[in-house]
């Protein structure tokens, strides 16, 4: 198959509640970039994260197979440091072959549990 998706991605919507409703990790609040690498190379992944009132935070790197998906949480970037909770932030996806690129967050403040997803900003 051919490779879908662009090289470069941002999902100008984050923020990770500090609260969950439940200790289940399934269901503790989350944000997640959902990244579909139909191609068939590895795709390597640089991530810079923004925020309204600091300098930006990055590169944390990761990598989705060939003809792969990786649903990776915000909540698990730890490496240069983790992404802080109950802040506002943005996101910035490079990678070296085509992806694609969506964003969900599960917000269990509240124990009616409420889920959100977009698809993030494409650029060649």
């Amino acid at each position: 198959m051919e490779s879908l998706g662009q090289k470069r991605w941002a999902i100008a919507e984050g923020y990770i509640p500090s609260e969950s409703s439940f200790s289940d990790p399934a269901l503790m609040s989350h944000e997640t970039a959902c990244i579909l690498n139909s191609g068939n190379a590895t795709a390597n992944v640089r991530i810079t994260v923004y925020f309204a009132d600091r300098e930006p935070v990055g590169p944390y790197f990761v990598t989705v197979a060939a003809r792969r998906t990786l649903h990776l949480r915000f909540n698990d970037l730890h490496d240069p440091e983790p992404i802080p909770r109950d802040t506002a932030y943005s996101s910035v996806f490079e990678s070296d072959v085509p992806i694609v690129v969506q964003h969900t967050r599960l917000d269990s403040r509240r124990a009616e549990v409420s889920l959100l997803s977009t698809i993030a900003y494409a650029e060649a």
